[in-house]
């Protein structure tokens, strides 16, 4: 039974999330929710109080996301560099195809609609970055002349508001290859040789981390 409540919860955030990304918190019932989902709104409050509850969850699950997504990109031992750049297309990935991630980012924008308090976003992202700079600099990677805080700072700013001019323009269809256009311009300030770049981001791009422990492993040999 109790399995049975947390399937449904699942699918019910995923279903919300997809509404709220498509219409918004103003523009999306529970009576909508309930249509795409099955759902009576009776069983809908049987999970959550009211709508604002409802989109307090989608933001929480989209936080709750990341830190298995950083685990499972950066394996022990990877170089750190070439690591936040494999991290950086996973997490553009999310914002693309990722229904929770997708309405969680909306709902946040759209914060001050809610009547719930939200996550803080981008500061867990700017001390992940910050300490995989700091690898970096301890594997002799980084430039002598990059302060690792401010980087991380920069690169954060860089791509989230990437994210936003490609869902802007295409709606993120083309993420991938503006990501890639925004790395040629940040390795070569930041790697302790520039000639690297396009090393560091071919072997970025060509392993994933995605499955489980051959895929780590593929990883890591070619790294």
């Amino acid at each position: 039974m109790q399995e049975r409540a947390g399937a449904t919860r699942q699918s019910l955030l995923e279903t919300a999330a997809r509404l709220f990304h498509e219409r918004g918190f103003a523009g999306t019932s529970i009576s909508d929710i309930g249509n795409a989902s099955g759902l009576t709104s009776g069983a809908i409050y049987f999970h959550f109080t009211n709508k604002d509850a409802l989109a307090r969850a989608i933001v929480e699950a989209h936080f709750a996301t990341w830190p298995e997504l950083i685990e499972r990109q950066i394996p022990a031992g990877a170089p750190a560099l070439a690591g936040l750049v494999r991290l950086s297309f996973a997490v553009a990935r999310a914002y693309r195809d990722d229904p929770v991630v997708r309405g969680g980012a909306r709902l946040w924008g759209e914060r001050y609609a809610i009547d719930a308090t939200l996550p803080t976003p981008f500061v867990d992202w700017i001390a992940a970055a910050h300490a995989l700079l700091d690898r970096a600099r301890a594997e002799g990677d980084l430039a002598d002349r990059v302060d690792p805080a401010a980087a991380a700072r920069s690169i954060i700013h860089a791509f989230f508001g990437m994210h936003t001019v490609s869902d802007a323009l295409s709606g993120r269809a083309d993420i991938e290859n503006d990501l890639t256009d925004l790395w040629r311009l940040l390795l070569p300030a930041l790697l302790a040789d520039p000639l690297r770049t396009e090393d560091t981001l071919t072997r970025a791009l060509a392993c994933t981390t995605d499955g489980p422990g051959v895929a780590r492993k593929i990883c890591a040999d070619a790294e």
